[in-house]
């Protein structure tokens, strides 16, 4: 049995369960729960807490909705700018690759719906601009240090984003939530 850690935002809390089902037999994985990993500094503050302590053989990582986050909406500064996002995401990579014998999965950031966002008030909004340029800066990151992207992005294209996300614009209907879940684990599993 391998053993696997999910780190990321609320996305990953609506991806996980299913991952822990498909995954079921396969790999025992070790639960974030209700904890929300944030942005990447955070990450970077609970690094070893979250993963590193517990060693595990597959680490399936998201991070960037709430790095790219304007507020009030959209302010002229993103929350974590692009520049310190890719040092950060390069920190954290870099040190589970040497700090731990885990194989390493990012996947990068699901789109976004501005209209959806301002329709419900949510108050902290995201673009589709933002999205890819943090998106192609993790694919800059990951490229350089040979981590295996899981392009859960793409994935939502595929599938229907207008279909997929919920109505806050950032989050998934149910249903979405389960077909992110289903492709993490296929991509967990594609790891040996």
């Amino acid at each position: 049995m391998k053993t696997v850690i999910c780190i990321g935002d609320s996305i990953r809390m609506g991806y996980e369960p299913t991952v822990v089902k498909a995954l079921e037999g396969w790999a025992e994985v070790l639960e974030m729960g209700g904890t929300q990993g944030g942005n990447t500094r955070n990450v970077l503050a609970h690094l070893d807490e979250w993963v590193i302590q517990h060693n595990p053989d597959i680490v399936h990582f998201n991070a960037g909705l709430h790095d790219l986050a304007r507020e009030p909406g959209p302010g002229p500064e993103n929350r974590v700018p692009l520049d310190e996002y890719r040092t950060n995401l390069h920190q954290i990579l870099s040190a589970l690759q040497t700090s731990t014998r885990a194989t390493l999965i990012f996947a990068l950031t699901t789109p976004v719906d501005l209209a959806r966002q301002h329709a419900v008030n949510y108050g902290i909004n995201r673009t589709k601009e933002d999205v890819l340029k943090y998106n192609q800066a993790a694919t800059e990151v990951t490229a350089k240090l040979q981590v295996t992207i899981d392009d859960l992005y793409q994935v939502v294209v595929e599938n229907g984003v207008d279909k997929m996300l919920g109505p806050d614009g950032v989050h998934f209907t149910e249903e979405g939530a389960a077909v992110l879940g289903r492709a993490a684990a296929a991509a967990i599993r594609a790891t040996g």
